[in-house]
């Protein structure tokens, strides 16, 4: 068998607090195990300009070069970096991957110039694709990607995702820093001499809200053996003894969760974690039990308090259950991430006030919360409804609209647009100084804060990336709460 090379980049983010991309890792994991050398170049990590990556570029030679990517990202840094590629790339194929290109590969390939989009997961793809870039095989024959000649695109039919994820490898770790990467985000209840690391245990949901992309279908689960595994491997080889838990639904039974904490206490291991569920399957004993294995924090999309919204959501819970799941995490004592968005159809000044005495009522100030306009990202149903009702026109109008994520890209309310921002920087403006008054007493950090908000609703700035997310530089401005909640 030929023996190939490839590239993985991970693009800069432009802050210092850098989450482990896992997809990434599995790619890179993957062909490492078909017998190919894999190369990571970690612009998040380390900041590299787009001149250092095309004088490394100059100085190797790839046959695949791999690069995923979210959809916020695109115009304001993957286009720019595909040209850069594309033009010191040699006879490499340029593949990108990910949520943001695999709903929109038509338009991606054109735009960015690349030779390939993989739609959806892609641990089987890549080995294909490398296949046939190293015996000159036929593209239009590897399902799940679509392929660029000159300015024609195919797009080959879909590939059915991994069934036993237990079959894949564990992500390639040791292609990447992980003393940085272990270091670089501080969770809720996690102390300043403690790694963290992202995992994940399934992939998918069991729902389909209307301002959710999802890749695949359904979802799909590892054994809780495959997971302690690599838990434990975590924690030996690179002391990480925090896990941010990246599934959509860590919780799925009571019978999950007992083996899970069975093999926990079986192994030994002594861990935080923090978990994403829905409050349809969120009671007090699952809390209890999610705190007995070490979990701190809970993230839940409660998203409205409107049971109107909710629906037009197709959030399929309802406000009661909303109240209940925070009650109960308050209750147990678990950290709580109160998500909550704003300007779904059906949303009005109303909405948005209720949504803030929500965060209020059940705030436990592990994080700054604020509330965001909901975002149409090309390929979840809300997309598809704004182009019907004549408010987008396609992916280039969404990307010539989108601006940041704090930003409204699409006005879904009957409200003027300038009425929407007053209303976002009050009821914003207010969760910030209640934060700020229940932690730290640091009110002239909470203005600085406040004015970012202001500054960005104005158009003053646009890359501020909202109140959970600072540069190191801009957090000594707002001061760090107890991270060792009593």
């Amino acid at each position: 068998m030929k023996k190939g090379k490839a590239l993985i980049i991970i693009h800069d983010l432009y802050q210092e607090d850098n989450v482990f991309q896992l997809g990434p890792a599995y790619i890179a994991a993957c062909l490492e195990k078909a017998g190919h050398e894999v190369e990571t170049y970690c612009m998040d990590i380390f900041h590299y300009t787009n001149d250092q990556l095309a004088a490394y570029l100059d100085e190797k030679e790839f046959d695949l070069i791999g690069l995923n990517f979210l959809a916020a990202r695109f115009k304001e840094t993957v286009i720019d970096l595909c040209k850069t590629i594309n033009l010191h790339k040699k006879s490499a194929w340029l593949q990108l991957g990910g949520h943001g290109p695999s709903p929109i590969p038509e338009y991606v390939l054109k735009t960015t110039g690349a030779d390939i989009v993989g739609m959806g997961e892609c641990e089987e793809t890549i080995i294909e694709l490398m296949e046939c870039k190293l015996n000159n095989g036929d593209l239009s024959r590897v399902k799940g990607i679509a392929f660029r000649e000159g300015d024609s695109v195919t797009i080959n039919p879909r590939r059915n995702p991994v069934t036993d994820l237990d079959s894949i490898p564990f992500p390639a770790w040791h292609l990447f820093p992980m003393d940085r990467y272990t270091t670089s985000v501080k969770n809720a209840a996690m102390k300043d001499d403690e790694r963290a690391i992202t995992i994940i245990s399934s992939r998918g949901c069991t729902n389909r809200c209307n301002f959710c992309y999802r890749m695949e279908k359904g979802i799909r689960v590892r054994s809780v053996e495959n997971l302690i595994e690599e838990m434990k491997l975590l924690n030996t080889r690179y002391g990480v003894t925090y896990f941010n838990t990246q599934d959509e639904l860590f919780i799925l039974s009571r019978k999950r969760m007992m083996e899970f904490k069975r093999l926990l206490d079986e192994n030994g291991l002594k861990i935080k974690f923090d978990v994403n569920c829905r409050v349809d399957i969120f009671n007090e004993e699952m809390a209890a039990l999610l705190k007995e294995c070490g979990c701190v924090f809970v993230n839940i999309g409660f998203e409205s308090t409107s049971q109107k919204v909710l629906d037009i959501m197709n959030k399929n819970t309802t406000v009661e259950e909303n109240m209940k799941a925070a009650e109960i995490a308050n209750k147990v004592g678990l950290g709580i991430g109160l998500n909550c968005i704003w300007g779904e159809p059906g949303d009005n000044e109303q909405t948005l006030r209720d949504n803030a005495a929500f965060i209020t009522k059940y705030n436990t100030y592990d994080q700054i919360r604020t509330i965001r306009p909901v975002t149409a990202y090309p390929g979840c149903d809300l997309y598809y409804y704004a182009i019907e009702k004549g408010l987008l026109r396609g992916p280039e109008d969404f990307f010539n609209k989108f601006k940041n994520s704090d930003l409204v890209t699409v006005n879904f309310t009957d409200l003027p647009i300038d009425r929407v921002y007053e209303l976002l920087l009050e009821v914003n403006r207010g969760l910030i100084l209640d934060h700020f008054r229940n932690t730290s007493g640091d009110m002239d950090a909470a203005e600085h804060l406040i004015r970012n908000f202001s500054d960005l609703y104005t158009g003053k700035i646009d890359k501020f990336r909202g109140a959970r997310i600072y540069t190191r530089e801009e957090a000594k401005h707002i001061a760090h709460i107890d991270r060792d909640r009593k």
